[in-house]
């Protein structure tokens, strides 16, 4: 394999970019769209900005590339960009209605590409014919995308000018005020034939020279996995903003991207070459397990539920051909071994490590104090070649809850207020560390710590993470039968130094958060439940996914519905409630404490383990626009989990709801307390 590369010829592109075609300005007005669409050329004032139409904020990856479309892992992606775009009520853009109208760039507002790491999105927006995207600012890991794959982006408006003049644009303005690496990545067009060209030698990987310094938790780890100019592991210290590759303890994917990886590894690198180290590598069968009791007719005549099965074979014929794990379908019934997040946590994940996966929410297991970020699928196939990661160290922004929260208040309230706050909604905190501290979170179990750390990706951060304390060694113990003092000396020295510096501290007082929603469309519309000035009726109640499928959450899921029993009350004959395990190992545990008795005898519909509703594959999604479902998983984006209206909440705030019939605070029996506060 590595002989095979050394030969392979590598060159840059060229040094004038000229983008010959037409500009998609993203509107929220849908008629804008349509009229662009229809072969109008939109006017645009780059010199005054205040005169244009506004455009839409917060695309996510489910808008450019709606889930169901990511059974392709071909040029047909280039038919589908922008087919979930919702502007005010109208899906504006149809099937191949951007490959059509000659677009050579996308215009959009803040905070484009959030959401899922799905590689998709930036592919099909090349195959489309998209070579730029410029935005405001532009998510971390579809920006990494967009560079891996060869698609260049930019905040600077004033290319839409020279776009239409048909200039040469220098591609000096795309790398300009990137690292070392990241402007070569963009040279050669991309990230393997960067990694080609490294293998060559000819490359420059700046050497990491910084100075001894206090550092934070994740500069610490860092600093262990970062490779030295010897090739070797580990350098003294980094700072933020040192480039490099870093070391990965744990690289998995699941079978939305390793087909795709495995199809860009075998064409790029060959058909019977080895991935290094395959015992560091896992592979699941999470996502699509249920995925064929909720599609549509419609979308199975497209073949689309054919596509699905598509991935799961290549995925297993993948990895028995390189011996790499899969965690795949259960053999005597229907359902998966678990989320790929739920099982890293439970069995693999230590404290002190880098991991890295092909899912945003990848940052669960900071949970036990390791750095775990989500890749796309160029990544996660070179990952396979090198066995590390480029990596640009990030800012740390310090979370401090204080005090003691209230009883009917759980992590899920508490990450719901942080995305709520205009730090994060106007993209500061983007591709920033969040460490979570203070003692609101210490008294936090790991299970409900993963909550904080997994929506660490709603806020659009790299990760995030909390130091590991004689908590997270208990579960090392407890979950996994570690030795304690093997435990305890992985833990040692994993904390941020006093005087660590910090772009910015967060500041808030767990006495005065209360149970929240966030209302439909981002998980960042933080309400107070109340707040909300009138009741919210709920049809569909859905407990489960990585974020709210652990031991912790099917405690509170079992004391609500306990209390509810009670007092002579079950599940509201309005509601549908599902209540979905994140792993077996989370099954397991409510058959010892007797859950399932509860759920079943208050009316609860109970699933085995896989991503589920939460991608718009399993029960629980939605069917008409007019549904409303209140949620414990972790983003409402339009469309996601299906046409209807979804509130997200807590694993007590959906049991209590579902019980009701309406949106409600859970508040416990006086002489009850929260299992685990």
């Amino acid at each position: 394999m590595i002989n095979s590369l050394l030969e392979r010829k590598i060159e840059k592109r060229p040094d004038k970019v000229l983008l010959a075609g037409r500009i998609l300005f993203l509107t929220e007005d849908p008629e804008l769209i349509k009229r662009q669409l229809a072969g109008e050329d939109l006017p645009w004032d780059t010199l005054n900005p205040a005169k244009n139409p506004k455009l839409r904020d917060d695309i996510s990856t489910d808008e450019i590339t709606p889930a169901h479309y990511c059974f392709y892992f071909d040029e047909t992606l280039g038919e589908i960009p922008y087919l979930g775009l919702k502007c005010g009520d109208v899906f504006p853009i149809g099937r191949s209605d951007v490959k059509k109208g000659g677009f050579v760039c996308a215009v959009s507002g803040k905070r484009r590409g959030k959401g899922s790491s799905r590689e998709q999105s930036p592919y099909a927006e090349m195959c489309a014919g998209i070579r730029v995207v410029i935005a405001e600012n532009i998510e971390r890991i579809y920006k990494q995308n967009c560079q891996n794959l060869g698609l260049l982006t930019s905040t600077n408006f004033s290319l839409i000018d020279q776009i239409r003049a048909g200039e040469d644009i220098p591609l000096n303005e795309f790398t300009a005020g990137e690292d070392e690496i990241t402007r070569q990545v963009i040279e050669y067009g991309g990230l393997f034939p960067f990694n080609v060209a490294r293998m060559q030698k000819k490359v420059f990987l700046p050497p990491i020279k910084t100075d001894k310094r206090p550092m934070t938790l994740a500069e610490k780890i860092f600093a262990r996995h970062m490779i030295n100019e010897k090739g070797e592991v580990g350098v003294a210290s980094v700072k933020p903003g040192d480039t490099g590759f870093a070391r990965a303890d744990l690289r998995f994917s699941h079978e939305y991207v390793t087909p795709m990886a495995s199809i860009f590894f075998e064409r790029y690198v060959g058909k019977d070459a080895k991935v290094n180290d395959p015992s560091s590598i896992l592979f699941f069968r999470d996502h699509l397990t249920f995925l064929d009791e909720v599609i549509s007719e419609e979308k199975k005549k497209l073949g689309l539920l054919d596509l699905a099965t598509q991935l799961k074979m290549k995925q297993q014929d993948f990895a028995a051909k390189q011996g790499i794990r899969l965690h795949g379908e259960l053999k005597d019934r229907k359902g998966s071994e678990g989320i790929c997040h739920s099982i890293v946590l439970e069995s693999y994940a230590l404290p002190g490590q880098l991991n890295i996966g092909s899912d945003s929410h990848t940052p669960h297991v900071g949970a036990i104090g390791c750095v775990a970020f989500g890749i796309g699928t160029t990544d996660v196939f070179n990952s396979w070649i090198t066995k590390d990661v480029r990596v640009k160290v990030p800012e740390s922004v310090k979370i401090v809850i204080r005090g003691k929260k209230r009883p009917n208040v759980a992590a899920k309230d508490l990450i719901l207020k942080i995305l709520s706050l205009d730090y994060v909604r106007s993209g500061r905190a983007l591709a920033k560390v969040m460490e979570y501290a203070g003692e609101a979170i210490e008294e936090l179990s790991v299970d409900e710590r993963a909550t904080m750390t997994n929506m660490a990706a709603e806020i659009g951060g790299f990760t995030g993470i909390v130091a590991p304390d004689r908590k997270a060694v208990d579960f090392l113990v407890e979950r996994r039968g570690m030795d304690r003092n093997q435990a305890e000396a992985m833990t040692e020295g994993l904390y941020s130094d006093p005087d660590a510096q910090y772009a910015h501290v967060i500041e808030l007082d767990a006495a005065e958060i209360t149970p929240m929603v966030a209302t439909p469309g981002d998980p960042g519309n933080g309400k107070y439940i109340r707040d909300l000035h009138t009741p919210v009726p709920v049809e569909l109640a859905y407990g489960g996914t990585c974020t709210a499928g652990k031991n912790e959450d099917m405690d509170m899921y079992a004391l609500v519905l306990a209390d509810a029993l009670k007092h002579g009350k079950c599940i509201a004959d309005s509601v549908k409630f599902y209540i979905q395990f994140g792993s077996q190992e989370t099954r397991d545990y409510c058959i010892r404490k007797g859950y399932l008795e509860i759920f079943q005898e208050a009316g609860a519909h109970v699933i085995e383990p896989s991503c589920g509703a939460c991608i718009n594959a399993g029960p629980g999604v939605t069917t008409r626009p007019e549904q409303v479902v209140i949620s414990a998983q972790n983003r409402n984006f339009p469309g996601r989990s299906g046409p209807g209206q979804m509130y997200l909440a807590s694993p007590l705030t959906v049991a209590a709801s579902a019980v009701a019939g309406h949106i409600v605070e859970y508040e416990p029996s006086a002489e009850r307390e929260l299992v685990g506060a």
